[in-house]
């Protein structure tokens, strides 16, 4: 039977597979977890906290991620503005929206 971790990593592999949304970085493909201020509910009258758009990745996927990389998501395409891994394997990319 397999150990404590192995159950772990694959169902967080699972989990992160079937919740992930396809993305392009640097024109390769990627899965994450992508958030914007528009795409956030308001909560009463304050809204989300959510100042920036920030595709969320696997540290492994980020690994060539830098100030200045492309990501295209549904149709719209962003800059990569800061790159933070935040120590759980996962790395935020923050965005800022390329205009046509």
């Amino acid at each position: 039977m397999p150990d404590f971790n192995t159950l772990a990593t694959r169902l967080d592999t699972a989990v992160y597979f079937h919740l992930a949304d396809p993305a392009t970085l640097d024109g390769a493909t990627v899965r994450g977890m992508f958030v914007a201020p528009w795409t956030q509910p308001r909560l009463g009258t304050m809204n989300t906290g959510v100042v920036a758009p920030t595709l969320m990745l696997r540290d492994a996927d980020a690994a060539e991620a830098a100030h200045g990389s492309r990501v295209g998501f549904q149709g719209r395409y962003f800059d990569v503005v800061s790159v933070e891994p935040d120590g759980t394997g996962l790395t935020s990319l923050v965005l800022r929206e390329v205009m046509p």
